[in-house]
């Protein structure tokens, strides 16, 4: 059976870092690097949109950890990690060090928790890797997960935003075969993807301005260093659920 497009190509992609680096390095890589630094920009993100130590919080896409390692030390309650890639998952549990934490492999294109289960819900850099008709069926999952007047977060590549124009120009320029997508949303699709699910946008948020309030200096592994306000580099979008009324 072929496998998802986006299962393949990360389970290629992650077995040759670990090929070709150390865990550690490798691990930061299987993300995009910047694993602490990115981790930090994140867990303040969500902290501005009112997470709270008692939030149960999914994390749909968590990758080795980076969101996580930093979420170990504040979250109180519940925590699920979601991600395609075994040795991904292995890694982040191992980091964080939460035995009452759950990291598990996403079945396919929905969470798999019950009803109005979770406060926050985030997908840092997931919907850059999928097609629209597979970002819907995620969207509309967590709205189902999502207890009234949770939060969703999720960050995107968009055109209007001239830093992501590189992203697509290596995307057109890498011919192979089995590479990872490189998606692209519109704001005019986000909207109509929240209103057909219930969800109202909080905010949408350029990439490219510094919009997050930092509560550290953050090191990037350039040596660039961010404070008082930072970014992700892609643009964020937070959408809250909201009881349907009666008609």
């Amino acid at each position: 059976m072929k496998l998802p497009h986006f299962l393949s190509s990360y389970l290629k992609q992650s077995r040759e870092l670990l090929q070709a680096h150390d865990e550690t390095r490798a691990m930061s890589l299987a993300v995009g690097g910047d694993f602490e630094a990115v981790g930090v920009v994140e867990f303040c993100l969500l902290k501005q949109w009112g997470l709270r130590p008692g939030h149960r919080l999914i994390d749909v896409g968590c990758g080795s950890g980076r969101l996580a390692a930093q979420l170990a030390s504040y979250l109180q309650s519940g925590y699920l990690g979601l991600d395609v890639v075994p040795e991904l998952l292995d890694y982040a549990r191992r980091v964080c060090a939460r035995e009452d934490w759950t990291f598990r492999l996403a079945p396919g294109t929905h969470i798999g928790e019950p009803d109005a289960s979770a406060d926050f819900i985030v997908f840092f850099s997931v919907f850059t890797h999928l097609h629209h008709e597979e970002t819907y069926r995620y969207l509309r999952d967590a709205a189902r997960v999502l207890r009234p007047g949770g939060t969703l977060v999720f960050s995107f590549l968009e055109f209007r935003v001239p830093s992501h124009w590189a992203v697509f120009e290596s995307s057109v320029n890498d011919e192979r075969e089995e590479k990872v997508l490189n998606q692209f949303l519109d704001r005019d699709l986000i909207g109509a993807f929240a209103r057909s699910l219930n969800l109202v946008i909080v905010t949408l948020q350029d990439g490219d301005l510094a919009h997050i309030p930092l509560d550290r200096s953050v090191v990037w592994d350039d040596g660039r260093e961010m404070s008082g306000l930072g970014s992700l580099g892609q643009s964020v979008c937070v959408l809250r659920h909201q009881l349907r009324r009666e008609t």
